[in-house]
C-alpha cells in the first residue's frame, strides 16, 4: 500500500471517473487503473462499482476512503510541519473564498500579501460554503473566507469586516428618489437574485422575507429573477431588468456609467453580513493565517467596516 494509490483511489471518489481522476493525478488511465485494482485486492475489498461511464463507491468503500482522506491529510500536515520548522510564510497557502467574496476581495488582498509574505503565494479556490468546508476538513485547503454564522467542530473562524448591503437599480428607476431606501421597497419591484445554494441569497431573504415573493398580485408576470454570479446580476439591472441587493465590494458603480445605474443606501440598521476567516485549529502555520489576516486589514475596502483582534 503506498500514498500514491491513497491519492488515487481518493481522486476516483472524487471525480467519479477513472479517466478524470487520472487526469486530475497527471498519470495515465491503465497505470490508475491498475494501481487502484491493486489496491482493492490487498485489501480484499471492492471500493467501486464500475458501470458505463460512470463509478459508484460501495458502503465498505465509503468507509475506507474517508481513512484514506484522513491519512492524506495527516502526511501534508507531516510535511506542513516541517515547512514550519524553516519559515511559517514559505510555500504556497491554499485559500478558498465564496464566490460573492472572491472577486471583490481578493485582486487587493493579493498584492496586500505579497507585500507581507513575498514567498508565500496564494492557490486559490472559488466555491459555495458547502464545498469549501468539505476541503478545509479534508486538509485540501488551509483556509477559507467565508461569510458567518459558520460552525464546525476542529475550525476556529476569526471575524475580519462587516459588509453593509445595498440596493442597485437602474438609473431611471422610481425608488432611485428614494433615500435612503427600505428593504420592503424592494420587493414591490422585479427584484434580482443569486440562485439557491449561495448563502447571499439565504441573508437577503432572511433580512427581507417579502423578497421571497415570487409572483405579482394576479399571478400572471414573475417577480423575482435569478443569475448566477453577482456580476451578472449587476448587467442586468444595468439593462434594466431589475433591481437587486448587493454586498457593497460588489456594487462597483463606477464600472458604469451613472446613466445606467443608481446605488443606494438602506436605513439604518442597514442589512449586512460578517466576512471570516476559517482554518483547522491543527493547522501548523498560525503566521501565515496572522499575515492572510493583516493584509485582509490593509487592503482598500472603503465600504466594509474592518474588524480588529477581540472585538465583537
Amino acid at each position: 500500500m503506498t500514498l500514491s494509490e491513497l491519492r488515487y483511489v481518493v481522486a476516483v471518489a472524487n471525480a467519479r471517473h477513472f479517466g478524470r481522476a487520472a487526469e486530475a493525478c497527471h498519470v495515465s488511465q491503465p497505470s490508475l487503473s491498475v494501481a487502484v485494482r491493486k489496491f482493492e485486492e490487498e485489501l480484499g475489498v471492492t471500493l467501486f462499482e464500475r458501470g458505463r461511464g460512470e463509478v459508484s463507491v460501495t458502503p465498505a468503500g465509503e468507509q475506507i476512503i474517508a481513512q484514506a482522506r484522513r491519512v492524506l491529510a495527516e502526511v501534508e500536515q507531516l510535511r506542513s510541519v516541517a515547512v514550519q520548522s524553516q519559515d511559517q510564510l514559505a510555500g504556497p497557502l491554499r485559500l478558498g473564498a465564496i464566490y460573492t467574496i472572491g472577486p471583490y476581495l481578493l485582486p487587493e488582498l493579493i498584492p496586500a500579501l505579497r507585500e507581507r509574505a513575498p514567498n508565500m503565494p496564494l492557490v486559490i479556490e472559488e466555491n459555495y460554503t458547502g464545498r469549501l468546508r468539505e476541503r478545509l476538513k479534508q486538509g485540501e485547503l488551509d483556509a477559507i473566507i467565508i461569510s458567518l454564522p459558520f460552525e464546525e467542530p476542529g475550525v476556529v473562524t476569526l471575524p475580519l469586516y462587516d459588509e453593509p448591503f445595498m440596493a442597485v437599480l437602474p438609473a431611471a428607476h422610481p425608488l432611485k428618489d428614494k433615500e435612503p431606501l427600505h428593504l420592503e421597497d424592494m420587493a414591490d419591484a422585479t427584484l434580482l437574485m443569486l440562485g439557491a445554494g449561495h448563502c447571499f441569497r439565504d441573508q437577503v431573504l432572511e433580512r427581507c422575507p417579502d423578497c421571497q415573493r415570487t409572483v405579482t398580485a394576479d399571478g400572471s408576470t414573475p417577480r423575482n429573477l435569478e443569475g448566477s454570479s453577482l456580476e451578472t446580476i449587476r448587467h442586468m439591472v444595468a439593462s434594466g431588468m431589475g433591481v437587486t441587493i448587493l454586498p457593497c465590494t460588489a456594487v462597483g458603480a463606477d464600472r458604469y456609467a451613472q446613466r445606467l445605474l443608481a446605488v443606494r443606501r438602506f436605513e439604518d440598521p442597514a442589512p449586512s453580513r460578517r466576512v471570516a476567516l476559517a482554518w483547522r485549529t491543527s493547522f501548523p502555520r498560525p503566521e501565515a493565517i496572522e499575515a492572510l489576516r493583516q493584509a485582509v486589514l490593509s487592503t482598500p475596502l472603503t465600504c466594509v467596516d474592518f474588524i480588529q483582534p477581540g472585538a465583537t
